[in-house]
């Protein structure tokens, strides 16, 4: 089957045309600014991209056109398509049909660590020579990429998004995935563009719920209220709890260690080099999934002792100077309040924390959540905001007057080269300047480097 895909270089749609051509079919694409990494991935495979989305690509005559959720009505190659009536879906859906119903689906959902837990799971099942399929919204390094597929092997890990599926579908994209065993991480307000408001969310995860087999799993976090009352709406699956008071447990060791408990009883220690609680949680999840289908919690610990992390979760790009420079893909206040502790709870009192942020995703744009944002940054000793007056990417909101209770330790800027020549001027031996931003900020990382070396 010849197979089109508009929208191929996002990342959850350049690793749905990966695992399709894995699956025996020939995939061609298009997007609006064709660009790497995936492009690199793609073209490696031997997938022939297309620039733009011109109604001409219908000469390509695929079999079914697989439509992002990028694309809207108006998009020139959509209306070529309705037009002529011509086969088409969404990504979720044509996965879900035709490779997910084969599979055990082992699905991270959740409003934060999606990306973290998918790739610690992975992680896990391929050191215990599982070798899972997987499709993740990061790449890790010991994984390589951030899609595999091969019919042969039965498991298949998958960040789960709750954002919808296509214009033409507007359920979140889980619904489509058939998980067998589901992890569901945390639930919070977000994606305001789509969402009205938190029942809305609860609403397409109790959707979720509904779908998941008696036999399989559900595991959650405790003390989560949110959670607990989509679960009151209905729910046919044994649940197991992580986190405190749950069913699997952590103690602290050392910032960077912790012991793994099960119902009281300690199973292994995980040793790494991440930190926060946020990631001792999403640990946790990972070991009590990778359970679920026959790793043994020792076996977890020792393949996370060896995880190295994502790319964009407190990432360090660079120290001059004894200057640290971090990445994060920070962009909730729920996200950027644990990213800010866990470094804090590594460095002590004694380091600096530079944070400096750019409220880029539409909730952050719309000022869903600005209120928030003082209290999220309380763990850091100078803030820079950077928001766009005009542009898409505009900020909706006075970022000054949202920051004003920070005092003097917070500064709004709209003018990115005169923000970087701030935070240099600002900056010290010892300190730490955590970027936290879920688009590419303008390559303010590297910019900070080059002037810091200066």
């Amino acid at each position: 089957m010849h197979i089109h895909i508009l929208g191929i270089c996002g990342t959850f749609m350049g690793g749905l045309a990966l695992i399709a051509r894995s699956a025996g079919h020939t995939v061609t694409g298009c997007d609006a600014g064709v660009y790497p990494p995936m492009s690199t991935q793609l073209e490696e495979q031997g997938i022939e991209l297309i620039e733009g989305f011109g109604a001409e690509q219908t000469r390509l005559s695929p079999d079914l056109y697989i439509v992002g959720n990028v694309v809207t009505r108006g998009n020139p190659l959509m209306e070529a398509i309705l037009d002529q009536g011509l086969p088409y879906t969404s990504g979720p859906q044509w996965l879900g049909e035709n490779i997910l119903h084969k599979q055990h689906v082992l699905a991270v959902a959740g409003t934060h660590g999606k990306t973290s837990t998918s790739s610690m799971l992975g992680w896990i099942l391929e050191q215990a020579q599982l070798s899972p399929n997987f499709l993740i919204g990061g790449v890790a390094p010991g994984l390589g990429v951030s899609a595999r597929f091969n019919p042969e092997q039965s498991l298949f890990v998958i960040e789960a998004d709750e954002y919808d599926t296509a214009f033409f579908d507007k359920r979140s994209k889980f619904v489509h995935y058939r998980p067998r065993t589901a992890i569901l991480n945390n639930l919070e307000y977000d994606h305001a563009d789509i969402f009205p408001d938190l029942h809305a969310i609860q609403t397409q995860f109790h959707h979720l719920v509904r779908t998941i087999p008696s036999s399989g799993l559900i595991l959650r976090p405790t003390h989560t209220p949110s959670l607990d009352e989509t679960l009151a709406r209905g729910c046919w699956t044994p649940v197991e709890q992580f986190g405190p008071d749950g069913d699997w447990d952590s103690k602290a060791i050392s910032a960077t260690s912790f012991d793994v408990m099960f119902k009281g009883q300690s199973q292994g220690i995980v040793q790494w080099t991440l930190t926060g609680e946020h990631n001792r949680l999403n640990a946790l999840a990972a070991i009590a999934a990778a359970h679920h289908v026959g790793v043994k919690p020792e076996q977890a610990c020792a393949a996370l002792s060896q995880f190295a992390g994502i790319k964009r979760r407190m990432e360090v790009r660079g120290v001059v100077n004894d200057i640290t420079v971090y990445d994060d893909f920070a962009h909730h206040p729920t996200a950027i309040a644990t990213t800010l502790a866990g470094l804090r709870s590594q460095t002590g009192k004694a380091t600096r924390i530079l944070a400096v942020l750019e409220p880029r995703s539409n909730t952050m744009k719309l000022g869903a959540m600005a209120a928030r944002l003082p209290g999220s940054l309380e763990d850091a000793d100078l803030v820079f905001c950077y928001g766009e007056t005009q542009g898409k990417h505009a900020l909706g909101w006075d970022a000054a007057k949202v920051l004003a209770p920070l005092g003097d330790r917070a500064t709004a800027w709209n003018d990115l080269d005169k923000m970087v020549q701030a935070i240099v001027q600002a900056s010290q031996p010892g300190d730490a300047i955590v970027v936290m931003s879920n688009g590419s900020f303008g390559g303010i990382h590297q910019r900070l480097l080059d002037q810091l070396s200066r």
